[in-house]
């Protein structure tokens, strides 16, 4: 096994995805309490105590949920760029973290991880998505996202594995009792990835590499598993890709594992 990944959860009531090698484990984003983490971690033969970092895409709550408490008690390294920092150290209870901070663009290592940072359209100070490549294995994370930019999908292509965001099915969207206003930040530029869009990049970019799809950060009320599923599959199908599976992650238990032999 040369990468190991499972999404212990994922949703707006939280985010936060295991990445493991031969000698290195870290999580994407911390959104869990540290006490679910740890619960989370040890259904799939893993120990808190033993993780070498905390990766945090952006600031919002459901990203950073568990952080504190994980570096403070466990002294996991906590990683962010600049503008996230800057974001999380305006909160009291935060700034007792001593953060590793990382350039946006610059790939950085954790033990035998290589780790790539991208820029990423949502409503943070500085969001990011991140590529984690081990021994010829590359994963990528993109768990919030407003719009499939050019950048994105250059940094995607050649994964074996994606983490992609699938919040929303339009219609539903549409239909549901939320304000305006809301929606339209959902729909918008740094709001949120719907099935439809999700499909449509996931299939643009898959090539002979890509294995394994998870869809990330389904809406509870304005999407469904059935409908994020079908929509991607058959995309993929449509294009050609019949190699590739696809799966769900979930906000109250963690997804199936998958590893690049």
């Amino acid at each position: 096994m040369s990468l190991q990944i499972c999404i212990l959860a994922s949703g707006s009531s939280g985010n936060c995805t295991f990445i493991g090698s031969k000698s290195t484990s870290v999580l994407i984003d911390a959104g869990l309490s540290a006490k679910r983490t740890a619960e989370a971690l040890a259904e799939i033969g893993q120990d808190v105590r033993y993780l070498h970092g905390v990766c945090v895409s952006h600031e919002h709550n459901d990203h950073i949920t568990g952080l504190r408490v994980l570096h403070g008690r466990h002294g996991i390294p906590a990683y962010a760029n600049a503008g996230t920092v800057e974001a999380l150290c305006r909160r009291p209870e935060l700034a007792s973290i001593t953060w590793q901070v990382f350039t946006t663009g610059s790939p950085f290592h954790i033990g035998d991880m290589r780790i790539e940072p991208f820029s990423v359209p949502h409503d943070a100070y500085d969001p990011v998505g991140f590529v984690v490549e081990s021994e010829g294995a590359r994963v990528g994370v993109v768990t919030d996202m407003g719009m499939a930019t050019s950048l994105i999908r250059e940094r995607l292509r050649k994964c074996h594995a994606l983490v992609i965001e699938a919040n929303h099915d339009e219609k539903l969207l549409a239909e549901a009792e939320r304000p305006w206003s809301l929606k339209q930040r959902i729909r918008g530029r740094q709001g949120h990835l719907s099935n439809e869009h999700a499909a449509e990049m996931v299939a643009e970019i898959a090539g002979p590499e890509l294995r394994q799809v998870f869809l990330a950060h389904l809406s509870e009320d304005c999407n469904r598993h059935d409908l994020a599923l079908e929509t991607t599959q058959k995309r993929l199908t449509d294009n050609g890709h019949h190699h590739i599976n696809v799966s769900l992650t979930f906000p109250d238990r963690i997804s199936e594992i998958w590893s690049y032999a």
